[in-house]
């Protein structure tokens, strides 16, 4: 396997990770938010690691 491909496989399960976090929020409380910054950082980390897997393959 390349390692763009692999890049890209990561991103991708970044990103579920982001939204699986985006989406559990608090029934009374909504989004805490410790929630928000670590589904933004997963969010930024999975752009990265799919825009570089992109790059690499092309």
């Amino acid at each position: 396997m390349d390692f763009g491909v692999g890049l890209m496989i990561l991103g991708g399960f970044l990103l579920g990770g982001a939204w699986s976090i985006w989406r559990a929020d608090h029934d009374t409380e909504g989004r805490t938010g410790p929630q928000v910054l670590f589904a933004v950082i997963l969010l930024v980390a999975a752009l990265l690691a799919t825009a570089s897997g992109i790059l690499r393959v092309v």
